[in-house]
C-alpha cells in the first residue's frame, strides 16, 4: 500500500480537491489520459506525452488501489450523514445505468 505522500501527489496529478469520489478519479484520468495519450500526439511531443501518460496511469493505479482497500461503514447514523444530502437512489440508478451503458 502507498503511503500518504504517494497518494497526495497522485491526487495532485489529477488536480482533485482533498477529498473526491471514485466517479471524480476516473473523470479526471479519462479526460487528462485522452489529452496525452500517445497514439493522439504529434511525433514531436510523443516523447513528453508517453512519459505524461506513464505517470497518469501510475497515479490512477495507487489511488485506486487506495480507494480499493478503503472501509465503508454501513452502520445507520454513518450511511445516513452519507446520503442525507443526496438523493440515493437516483445516484444509484444513475451509475447503474452509466457502467451499464459503458459495457455494452
Amino acid at each position: 500500500m502507498a503511503n500518504f505522500k504517494k497518494i497526495d501527489s497522485a491526487r495532485k496529478t489529477f488536480g482533485l480537491p482533498d477529498s473526491a469520489t471514485l466517479e471524480e478519479i476516473k473523470r479526471a484520468y479519462r479526460s487528462l489520459a485522452s489529452e496525452f495519450h500517445p497514439d493522439k500526439l504529434k511525433d514531436s511531443d510523443k516523447k513528453t506525452g508517453e512519459e505524461k501518460f506513464k505517470k497518469l496511469t501510475e497515479a490512477r493505479d495507487v489511488l485506486l488501489q487506495y480507494c480499493a482497500g478503503y472501509r465503508f461503514s454501513f452502520k445507520q447514523e454513518d450511511v445516513e450523514k452519507v446520503c442525507s444530502d443526496q438523493n440515493f437512489e437516483d445516484i444509484f440508478m444513475n451509475q447503474f445505468y452509466n457502467d451499464w451503458s459503458v459495457n455494452l
